[in-house]
């Protein structure tokens, strides 16, 4: 079993639950979860992942935290900081403004 973690994005779980739903039923908790994404994710699947390979690329940018700012698109450096903050992670002001820079390309 590969132990690798994939984090998978709203908009790209919105797609696999639209097409799970078009070959069966949903149980209750995956249809629960697919009004969350249609209500929620904000980008379509393409550019969330387009937006995710780019923000990896930046230094000290992992994939869950390319995710995490794929999802809630920062408009300031605060809102960055507050990603980041949780793992005790310090970006400079260059590695903010470089994924402001990047979510602004995709909205």
């Amino acid at each position: 079993m590969n132990d690798e973690k994939h984090y998978v994005t709203l908009s790209e779980a919105r797609k696999l639950l639209e097409e799970v739903n078009e070959e069966r039923e949903l149980s209750y908790e995956q249809s629960l979860a697919l009004q969350h994404a249609q209500k929620f994710a904000k980008l379509d699947p393409e550019k969330t992942e387009k937006m995710v390979k780019e923000l990896s690329a930046i230094e000290g940018v992992t994939e869950y935290h390319a995710v995490k700012i794929a999802e809630i698109l920062p408009a300031h450096p605060d809102d960055v900081r507050a990603i980041f903050s949780g793992d005790k992670i310090v970006l400079q002001m260059s590695q903010m403004e470089s994924i402001l820079e990047v979510v602004r390309k995709y909205i």
